[in-house]
């Protein structure tokens, strides 16, 4: 094998290629500096070149392939890129589905490839053989099988644009064994600028956007509600622009914070199931409500039948397919939201609704009097986990990316930290996959290295994929964990406690000690449990040049307000 430069990756159509070393130039060719992944039998001509390739690529070898994903997914959310994972076939396969079904729900980029037995054998029940491009077709934006080395070029080109492209997804490209041991004449990469029938970005209606505008300078109480998409797009700025000169008070789902600072004045907060009182009660009375880069979840909108029905409503949208999905609306605006954004700008007015913002800081005054006072200056008892994210916001300047597992603390750390950048809060959303943060900050940490990565993860999230605490040591990653050890599944217990008549069946947890496992790990950690250690031990773990694990024993049975009840009206939120 003759030596491999990355300057030559475009220039050795005359020379003998492997279908192996086809992938590898591929992925070289598209900017992968980094993979995710586990090596196995249907897989290895493939492990065998990136050993020849470790300048150019570096693997990440995680401790189970759905680690894999997930810090695939936490690389592309932090550094924009797309992220990769890589297994063998059979179970090394399909352990990637729960982060790819996790990956398309959320709309993240990322290029998943597995090895598979010899084309000779699909079908015949083979060693470590399933159909994972049938398992993984619902999950996917698309996926192919090679079972020809010759296609292996135009197909990993087609995989990365459809990822990256329009609304982003998830894409995976199976590989039979016989495809990567077969050589290639002639070898060429080109990357793909379009397909026939893919439009990524549709086409928008410019008239559109003069009857949007009509819309927003004649309402009196509008309201945006934005979600991921502002950030997907990378139009920060061009939505900064429209909040300001609209001066209309601005909500955000669980996916879309950070796009413009926690403490801009027209940042009026979370919607949704726990989210802040001002914006879910007054989405029932707004007269224009503007959708921007979100799909009308229902955890957002809670009982249709009563959502914003007294509204206008606006849907800036990128995919089609989530206009009048879930909820009607009177004029979409589908296109790229940064260019939709900014071909609006001069159509509306600049105003302020001064009175209308007031009634949001009124509402949000009395959530801060019942609940959240209360949450971050506890005088007695456990340690609340408000408490926990008040210290770290305390201890960082609010440019900390924030990854979250999910249950209570993921509620608490979404809405109570302080974000002033964009692609600062990485969690899992639509689909709710406990073991998401620990494998999901490895890969944000590696995407954005001089960022501080701060995991906030439940004591029951933590022990789904405790084993990436060895990818952590093995990479030397600074990332700082915080564990919100309450000894239940919290979230579950709360329902139970709330709408079960305290029938916690199967939530109490026997845990073990996360701080002697996290020294096996060679990793840096303490517990603390009383009040007057936590800033001290939050100013420590911060502090430590390393990966380092803060254990925090809270309150066991802690619930997290303001709450909608499951099937009720956003206007229905209870504060206790």
């Amino acid at each position: 094998m003759f030596q491999v430069r990355l300057k030559d990756v475009l220039l050795i159509n005359m020379k003998k290629i492997s279908g192996a070393e086809a992938i590898i130039r591929c992925l070289i060719s598209e900017g992968v500096d980094v993979l995710f992944g586990y090596p196995g039998g249907a897989i290895m001509p493939v492990y065998d070149e990136l050993y020849k390739f470790q300048k150019e690529i570096n693997h990440i070898l995680v401790r189970h392939e759905q680690g894999a994903t997930h810090a695939a997914q936490g690389y592309a959310r932090s550094s924009g890129k797309v992220g990769v994972a890589i297994a063998t076939s059979g179970p090394g396969a399909t352990n990637l589905v729960t982060g790819i079904a996790d990956a398309q729900i959320d709309s993240t980029p990322m290029v998943c490839i597995t090895g598979q037995v010899a084309s000779y054998l699909l079908g015949s029940d083979a060693f470590q053989e399933t159909d994972i491009v049938g398992i993984s077709t619902p999950v996917t934006k698309w996926n192919y099988q090679i079972t020809k080395a010759s296609e292996i070029s135009e197909i990993i080109s087609k995989a990365f644009f459809i990822a990256r492209t329009g609304r982003p997804g998830p894409v995976l490209i199976d590989i039979t064994k016989d495809a990567q041991f077969d050589m290639i004449e002639n070898f060429e990469y080109k990357k793909c600028e379009n397909i026939r029938s893919y439009s990524p970005v549709p086409t928008f209606d410019k008239s559109i956007i003069s009857e949007a505008g009509k819309l927003i300078n004649e309402s009196k109480k509008p309201l945006i509600v934005w979600g991921q998409g502002v950030i997907l797009g990378n139009a920060e700025s061009e939505f900064k622009d429209f909040v300001e000169k609209s001066g209309i008070p601005a909500a955000w789902t669980i996916l879309g914070v950070s796009a413009i600072s926690t403490n801009h004045k027209l940042n009026v907060g979370m919607v949704g199931m726990h989210g802040n009182y001002g914006p879910n009660v007054l989405t029932n009375d707004c007269d224009l409500l503007i959708a921007i880069g979100m799909r009308f979840d229902d955890r957002v909108t809670g009982d249709l039948k009563s959502y914003a029905k007294q509204a206008q409503i606006i849907h800036f949208e990128i995919d089609p397919a989530e206009v009048d999905k879930n909820v009607k609306v009177n004029i979409a605006v589908i296109g790229d939201v940064k260019q939709t954004l900014k071909e609006i700008l001069p159509h509306i007015k600049k105003r302020s609704h001064n009175s209308w913002v007031r009634k949001f800081r009124e509402l949000n005054k009395i959530e801060y009097d019942k609940v959240i006072d209360k949450e971050y200056n506890k005088q007695s008892g456990g340690l609340s986990m408000a408490e926990v994210i008040k210290s770290i916001n305390e201890n960082t300047d609010g440019n900390s990316i924030l990854v979250t597992d999910v249950g209570q603390h993921q509620m608490v750390a979404c809405r109570y930290m302080n974000f002033n950048k964009s692609k600062s809060n990485i969690t899992s959303g639509g689909l709710g996959t406990m073991g998401f943060a620990l494998p999901a900050a490895l890969g944000a940490k590696i995407g954005d290295p001089g960022r501080e990565v701060i995991a906030v993860i439940g004591d029951g999230g933590f022990q789904m994929t405790i084993q990436e605490l060895g990818t952590i040591f093995q990479t030397s990653s600074s990332v700082k964990i915080v564990i919100l050890n309450n000894e239940y599944l919290g979230m579950v217990r709360q329902w139970q406690q709330l709408f079960f008549d305290k029938r916690y069946a199967s939530t109490e947890m026997t845990n073990p000690d996360f701080v002697t496992i996290s020294k096996g790990y060679f990793i840096e950690s303490k517990r603390v449990s009383k009040r007057k250690d936590l800033n001290s031990s939050i100013r420590k773990m911060l502090s430590h040049d390393g990966p380092y694990l803060l254990e925090v024993c809270v309150e066991k049975e802690e619930n997290v307000f303001p709450m909608i009840p499951s099937g009720s009206s956003v206007s229905d939120i209870r504060l206790e």
